[in-house]
């Protein structure tokens, strides 16, 4: 994983949108998109919450608390 997946990554765990990421990172919605499909092949899942749920059973991210 690239590091902009790993902060895209720890965004997800956190239940922000693409749109709520996109804004925190300072990138495009289209660019989350694109690494949010990265992080889905990759964890070769289907859906956000399931990269979200790998994540943090492979250590790769803590669950944290959405505030945003």
């Amino acid at each position: 994983m690239t590091g902009r997946e790993v902060e895209v990554l720890d965004c997800l765990v956190a239940g922000m949108s693409n749109k709520q990421v996109a804004r925190a990172l300072g990138i495009s919605v289209r660019t989350v998109t694109v690494h949010v499909s990265n992080l889905l092949r990759k964890a070769r899942s289907a859906s956000r919450t399931e990269v979200a749920l790998w994540a943090v059973r492979q250590r790769r991210t803590a669950p944290t608390p959405a505030d945003h």
